[in-house]
């Protein structure tokens, strides 16, 4: 199961750009034709994810499906495998969506105030 491998490599590059602040959320794109199954991702996440800034983060997956655009008639129609050929029955196109593996967005915690010098302690 290759999304293990992943899902490590997901949250060691989101705990790099948090710079020691915890994750609150991480939204990833992982399309249909991406080979990497959103479901494994999903599950793999909060394992992974313990004992780093992103335990305890949201995960949000979007799953863009395949879209490609024919190079022959010029038809943009649904893809839903690698192989699918567009209506006119050409194999030659530009595939427009699909295949993403991103990292989109992550959202991260505030850092936590410094106390005032000399301020007294509680």
């Amino acid at each position: 199961m290759h999304e293990l491998a992943i899902t490590r490599n997901i949250v060691a590059m989101v705990a790099e750009a948090a710079q020691g602040r915890p994750v609150r959320r991480v939204l990833l794109e992982i399309g249909a034709l991406s080979g990497v199954l959103a479901d494994s991702v999903r599950f793999c996440f909060d394992v992974v994810a313990e004992g780093s800034p992103l335990e305890g983060a949201l995960l949000e997956i979007r799953e863009p499906k395949g879209r490609a655009r024919c190079r022959a008639c010029s038809v943009t129609f649904d893809q839903p495998t690698l192989f699918t050929p567009c209506i006119c029955g050409a194999r030659d196109f530009e595939r427009l969506a699909g295949e993403e593996l991103t990292i989109v967005e992550c959202e991260f915690a505030a850092p936590a105030e410094a106390d005032p010098i000399g301020a007294p302690a509680m």
